[in-house]
């Protein structure tokens, strides 16, 4: 599923195998169908999708899949768990993702051509890899590029720095629309962590956990934990964060070393 072979049959009938528990899985499921149904699509776009392969991804891969033609996905390599992408890759194209390849606008062009000539294309990006070839791409592309969207603050930046955008490009950073993907990251990354424990034959329950940093995605693995019943200490330098944590009902430590002398697990959510 690696080779860029547009010839392969892939079986999208059947799900992709995910671990999750039930009651998130059925959360994060009715989220998307959610999503799908408010804003059906008016025709059908092509889609290449940078994305972390992590175990809760193909809930998010097959929400665009139902509304887009998901024509392929790069897993960002540090983040990528063989098992999701085993998975996924029974259901999409999954190709190699190359830093170095992206900084040639000639051969990101050859790529695209590959898997989507002549298509309207939409671009999911984390990290602003197509930003140095997305002027080429927009003059030369034998479709259209009808538009990005960077997950990340510093992706975006790398777009703004190459001056005018040739094509829209959507910053989810900057929207509201990253409230809800905040909390859906906060819920993958304790998740990941019971995972990685269950992994070592531990589990979270009965551990003390302190979570570094309270703004949006520390707050979110914060109440995260708390609904597991897991008992968290919050370590923050902002007073105001650290207000705000105390008025939520977290233990707050204003000296990192008693914060993380307790804990034995320890997240940190500071960007």
């Amino acid at each position: 599923m690696d080779e860029m072979d547009g010839s392969l049959t892939l079986d999208r009938t059947a799900p992709a195998t995910i671990l999750a528990e039930p009651s998130a899985r059925r959360r994060i499921e009715q989220y998307f169908l959610a999503v799908n149904n408010a804003f059906p699509s008016a025709h059908e776009v092509a889609a290449i999708v940078i994305t972390h392969m992590l175990p809760d991804r193909p809930f998010f891969l097959e929400a665009v899949a139902r509304g887009n033609d998901l024509i392929s996905i790069l897993p960002k390599p540090k983040s990528c768990d063989p098992a999701t992408r085993a998975a996924i890759s029974s259901r999409y194209h999954c190709d190699d993702l190359d830093r170095d390849r992206f900084t040639h606008p000639a051969k990101v062009l050859a790529y695209v051509e590959e898997r989507a000539a002549g298509r309207d294309l939409a671009l999911l990006d984390i990290g602003g890899y197509f930003a140095p070839a997305l002027t080429s791409l927009c003059r030369q592309f034998s479709g259209r590029i009808v538009g990005v969207v960077e997950d990340t603050e510093n992706g975006y930046r790398k777009y703004l720095a190459c001056g005018k955008p040739p094509c829209p490009v959507f910053s989810v950073a900057r929207s509201p629309l990253k409230q809800p993907e905040d909390y859906l990251v906060g819920q993958s990354i304790v998740f990941s962590t019971e995972s990685l424990l269950r992994e070592h034959g531990d589990i979270l329950h009965g551990r003390e956990t302190c979570v570094i940093g309270y703004g949006k995605i520390g707050r979110s693995v914060a109440n995260t934990l708390r609904a597991k019943s897991v008992r968290t200490t919050v370590y923050e330098t902002d007073p105001v964060r650290a207000v705000e944590a105390m008025s939520h009902g977290f233990a707050v430590k204003w000296s990192k070393s008693e914060a993380l002398g307790r804990a034995d697990v320890i997240v940190c959510a500071t960007g």
